[in-house]
């Protein structure tokens, strides 16, 4: 199965975005990929112009230790695909941030999470614009899921 697919399904209701839970894919022995040597958080998010949620996420990150470069990019979906976001798990802009990507209004606390445990994965994405997500709301309030995407297709990386 395709990753694109998957996101295809539960956009179609075919599949509940909880059944991603039960999904795995073969893949061989996982490596982690190198660690940061100089241990800043060094963050490049792209964005739409318009967007101010986008700009609300970035103010939350930097609140929360990134330095966080905003670069203008009306095309940022299409670089979402070409970095290998699922088309149907694309947020509202992408990020690069040590070698991983992250699509989305993703918390502070799961990019560190990503970035302590390394995981041999493209990156993580949150997809849409929910609405209890940093960026759409000052607090997060109840529970996100985030998706891991890469080589070894789409898992789910947190829900919490």
């Amino acid at each position: 199965m395709q990753r694109r697919t998957v996101f295809g399904l539960i956009g179609g209701g075919i599949v509940s975005a909880g059944a991603l839970t039960t999904l795995t894919w073969a893949q061989s022995e996982p490596t982690a990929k190198p660690e940061t040597t100089d241990g800043t958080k060094q963050i490049t998010i792209w964005r739409d112009p318009g967007c101010g949620c986008c700009d609300t996420y970035a103010d939350y990150l930097e609140e929360n230790g990134f330095t966080v470069t905003r670069v203008d990019d009306r095309d940022f979906d299409k670089r979402s695909v070409d970095v290998g976001v699922p088309e149907r798990g694309i947020g509202c802009h992408l990020a690069e941030i040590d070698g991983y990507y992250v699509s989305g209004l993703v918390p502070a606390e799961i990019i560190d999470r990503l970035l302590s445990e390394r995981p041999d994965i493209a990156g993580i994405t949150l997809p849409g614009m929910p609405a209890n997500a940093p960026g759409m709301a000052r607090v997060k309030t109840g529970t996100l899921k985030t998706y891991a995407f890469g080589e070894g297709g789409i898992t789910v990386y947190s829900d919490e």
